[in-house]
This record gives structure tokens, C-alpha cells and sequence, in this order.
């Protein structure tokens, strides 16, 4: 039995919104209302200033939702920016005088989204890259795996909203499970905790979703699992620098980040962004890496520059960021991963197994080095 989008407003129809007022399913506070077999996802917007308070709401909504017949589980979430819903309802101070002069107090500014560490986590490091076909998701879980090779508590969150491939990178089928009915319990192949999106929607899903629910989803994916005791926890971001990043930025702070980019010149382009931005939001880089670096091929044993050679090298020279390595091209490398083992444990004795341990090192290190660690900034959406 299917559950509709018109059942879900009539369930929320008896639980006022952020107001106090409006019904929940009349409030402009609600977001696109998202159904994927029996998973029902949407949040609420709201002031952030009020979020402790507005939590007894988002239960109350996916409490409401969950009852449902044909509903097997929702995932609601709060929200804040400064429009619609969300903007604070009072009005802005009145102008002041002096001296025969008048002056506009200035606007009010939404705070921006409460920073904390996530209990248990003693570090958070970013997987990015500036564009999509790099080879990032498949370097984040080979880093992930390698980190836990050198004897760390290690945790993989897949952030890429729109193409998880977590799941395909590990062979993981079915529906985590959910503790106190609300948490969610991560996987555990190979050792480390490992949570996706791509676990909660259906493969072939196309996620059709806005800013406000990238941003929600994220922030649910970082909050509610049970991530237990992490020495590292490992977050394979989105390609570019949308939604999630800044989600990502401002929610946890992030003690570093690794960048991800083939060796020719298009890519590098993106990489500087990624780069820049990460810059910006003042993350510390702990490096780049090249991959996709060469092809060794393996019928001549001749080595082929296929993406060009040594720019990502030259690029992290010439910003001053440290250079983690270089990942070769190889089918080895691909087959393991389309097959659900990663090479780090498919091969941990070869020589590209090798090759992430020696990088997973060098993050290790940068990290052991102390003061990376910071508190996010702070952020106003305008």
C-alpha cells in the first residue's frame, strides 16, 4: 500500500507550525514533501534561534507521518534561513535621531546555525574534489579503509546527496536500522561505521531535491547516527562547492580537508575552486591528491600519461598546500570497486593498497600535528 502526498498533509493538518498557528500542512515553513516507496522526507523551516523548542514540532510531524499506513519510515528535519518561514517575525527597530539626523538601525541577521562537535568524534575530515569523474568517492573509502589499517577508529559518511556511491563501493544492500526509533545504526564493513543516503532511497531514485533538504539531509546524516567512538570520521563529499559544503562548514568543525583532481589542466581549474573554497570557510587543507595519475599498461608494462602527469603536484606547490601522492590508473583498481571490495582489503598487500596507506599516513600525521583542529565559521545568509 503506496501512502500519498495529500495523506501526508492531512496527518500533518492537526499539528501547528512554527507560528503556532498555521496548521503544519498550510505553513509556508514546510519544504516539498518527498516520497520514495515508503520513505516519506521533508523539513521544516524555522528561526533558528528556536531550535531547541521547535524539536517537540519535528517529532511531532514525523511521529505523525510515521503512523501512517504504508508508511515504513520518515525523516523530517528543521531548517533555518532568512526567508519565507524562517525570517523572524518581529518588526526591525525603530529609527533613531540626533543632532536633526535619522538613522535606520540596522537589519536583523539571522544567527547562524549552532557549530558543536558530534559526541564521539574526535576529528572530521573532508573528501572533495571541484568536479564530478575524479575518482573522489573511491579514494575517500581506499583512505577511510587505509586510516583504519594504522590502527584508528575510523567512521565514512557519504555527503553526496545526488549520486551516493558508497553503497556500490561496498556491496551494501537493505535499510540501516534505526535505535530508539529515531538514530540511525551505521554499517560496519571492513571495520568502520559507514552511513549513505543511497541506504535510506532506492538506487535508480533520482534525488530531485532544493537546497533547504540537501542541507537537512546532511545535517541528519552528521547528527543522527550512531557514530560511537571515532578517532576519524571521513565525509565524501558532493563534487563542486553547493549546499553541502557549506552545511558541512558551518554545522561541525572540520579539521581538515583532502582534495581529489586528475592531473590535466580542466580539472585542475575545479580543484582551485574546491581549493578556495574550503579557504574561505577557513577549513584547513591537509592536501591534494593526484589522481588517475598514469596507466601502467598491463600487457607492455609501458607507463601511458593518459590525464597529462604531475599537475595536481605543481598546483598544491604553488598554493603551498601539501602534496598526499599519486593514485596510478589501473583496472585493478576499478574492478575491486565496482565489485564491492575496495583494493586497501581486495589487495592489502599490492602495490596500490601501498599507495593509499602511505597518504593515509600523511593525513594521520598532519592531524597528530595538532592545531588543525577549529571551530566552524560562522555564516549570514543575506
Amino acid at each position: 500500500m503506496s501512502v500519498s502526498r495529500d495523506a501526508v498533509l492531512g496527518s500533518l493538518a492537526r499539528i501547528p507550525g512554527p507560528d503556532g498557528a498555521t496548521p503544519l500542512d498550510r505553513s509556508p515553513a514546510l519544504s516539498e514533501i518527498v516520497i520514495q516507496g515508503d520513505k516519506v522526507l521533508f523539513s521544516i523551516a524555522i528561526d533558528p534561534r528556536r531550535a531547541r523548542e521547535m524539536e517537540a514540532l519535528r517529532k511531532a510531524a514525523q511521529d505523525a507521518v510515521t503512523a501512517l499506513p504504508g508508511v515504513g519510515s520518515a525523516l523530517v528535519t528543521l531548517t533555518a534561513d532568512q526567508t519565507g518561514a524562517s525570517r523572524p517575525s518581529t518588526p526591525p527597530p525603530a529609527p533613531h535621531t540626533h543632532a536633526g539626523h535619522s538613522h535606520a538601525a540596522p537589519a536583523p541577521r539571522a544567527p547562524a546555525p549552532t557549530s558543536r562537535q558530534i559526541p564521539g568524534v574526535k576529528h572530521i575530515i573532508a573528501v572533495a574534489s571541484g568536479k564530478g569523474g575524479v575518482g573522489k568517492s573511491t579514494t575517500a573509502a581506499n583512505l577511510a579503509l587505509a586510516l583504519h589499517a594504522l590502527g584508528l577508529k575510523i567512521g565514512l559518511l557519504d555527503a553526496d546527496i545526488y549520486g551516493p556511491s558508497v553503497p556500490r563501493l561496498f556491496a551494501i544492500k537493505g535499510k540501516p536500522a534505526l535505535k530508539d526509533g529515531r538514530t540511525l545504526i551505521p554499517f560496519e564493513p571492513y571495520g568502520i561505521k559507514v552511513m549513505s543516503i543511497g541506504f535510506l532511497v532506492d538506487e535508480e531514485t533520482p534525488m530531485v531535491w532544493r537546497g533547504p533538504m540537501v542541507m537537512s539531509a546532511v545535517t541528519q546524516l552528521l547528527r543522527e547516527v550512531d557514530w560511537g567512538e571515532l578517532d576519524i570520521l571521513v565525509v565524501d563529499m558532493p563534487p563542486g562547492t553547493g549546499d553541502a559544503q557549506l552545511t558541512l562548514a558551518q554545522n561541525v568543525p572540520i579539521s581538515g580537508a583532502v582534495i581529489v583532481s586528475t592531473p590535466q589542466d580542466l580539472a585542475l581549474i575545479d580543484a582551485r575552486r574546491g581549493v578556495a573554497m574550503f579557504q574561505k570557510v577557513e577549513v584547513p587543507l591537509l592536501g591534494i591528491i593526484e589522481n588517475m595519475s598514469y596507466f601502467i599498461c598491463p600487457d607492455c608494462g609501458g607507463r601511458h600519461d593518459i590525464f597529462s602527469h604531475g599537475g595536481a603536484q605543481a598546483e598544491a606547490d604553488k598554493l603551498g598546500v601539501p602534496f598526499l601522492g599519486e593514485i596510478p590508473l589501473t583496472m585493478a583498481i576499478r574492478a575491486q570497486a565496482d565489485a564491492g571490495k575496495p583494493t586497501v582489503v581486495a589487495d592489502p598487500a599490492g602495490p596500490q593498497a601501498a599507495i593509499y596507506l602511505a597518504i593515509a599516513e600523511k593525513v594521520r600525521d598532519r592531524l597528530a600535528a595538532g592545531g588543525l583542529q577549529r571551530p566552524a565559521p560562522k555564516f549570514v545568509i543575506e
